[in-house]
């Protein structure tokens, strides 16, 4: 993923779990509902499992106590450490969309939450395009990030954040690359997969994006 984030990340890994649950009234939006998204994503996981952006491993966590193997991917030192702690079965490495350790064996599902919108338009792109490779015939990518429906959706929100005195939520808004929802659809389309999406709270959207069957 964006790697030019590292640092936020690194600041916030010993504070991520207390934020998801609302203490920070300022993404508490963002977070409506998480245990619920994660479950969700979780139930939507089939076969062997590749995770992008673990963070510290409450998806994963999940994921795990279905019985299915995770290949875990997560590009910030703190972060990891953090899921090690916890799960200290998961095999996760280094890494990040763009640039992983393949897997020896067909992945079946792909999962992430709140991480993709840290690439730009183009490296979504080829982000995209490398799950289609990975992913075995009938594979998906099951994904729940912050979408904006249109471009209305869009302005409305980071006017309401900005009447709000929510600098730090605004700040992030519009530094980092939350893409609308057409363009997402767009991205999953062309390379190759069938895409739906569902919202889930102000924010966040869920979206499953099938593996066209090759012939």
């Amino acid at each position: 993923m964006g790697r030019e984030f590292l640092g936020v990340f690194e600041e916030w890994a010993s504070t991520y779990d207390e934020a998801v649950t609302g203490h920070d009234p300022q993404y508490r939006d963002v977070f409506e509902g998480y245990d619920t998204i994660l479950n969700e994503v979780a139930q939507l996981a089939e076969g062997t499992v590749m995770e992008f952006g673990v963070g510290t491993g409450n998806l994963t966590e999940k994921v795990l106590a279905k019985g299915l193997p995770v290949i875990g991917i997560e590009p910030s030192d703190p972060m990891r450490e953090l899921a090690k702690e916890k799960l200290p079965q998961l095999d996760l490495y280094e890494g990040d969309f763009l640039e992983f350790p393949l897997p020896s064996k067909p992945v079946n599902t792909i999962i992430s939450t709140y991480a993709f919108h840290h690439l730009t338009k183009v490296e979504k792109n080829k982000a995209v395009a490398k799950f289609y490779s990975l992913l075995a015939n009938g594979g998906r990518v099951v994904f729940a990030d912050t979408v904006y429906e249109n471009e209305q959706a869009e302005q409305q929100i980071k006017q309401e954040a900005h009447e709000l005195g929510y600098h730090d939520l605004l700040e992030d808004l519009s530094r980092e690359y939350y893409p609308q929802l057409e363009e997402i659809r767009q991205l999953f389309e062309q390379n190759g997969f069938y895409f739906e999406a569902k919202q889930r709270n102000k924010f966040v959207w869920l979206f499953v994006a099938k593996k066209f069957e090759e012939e």
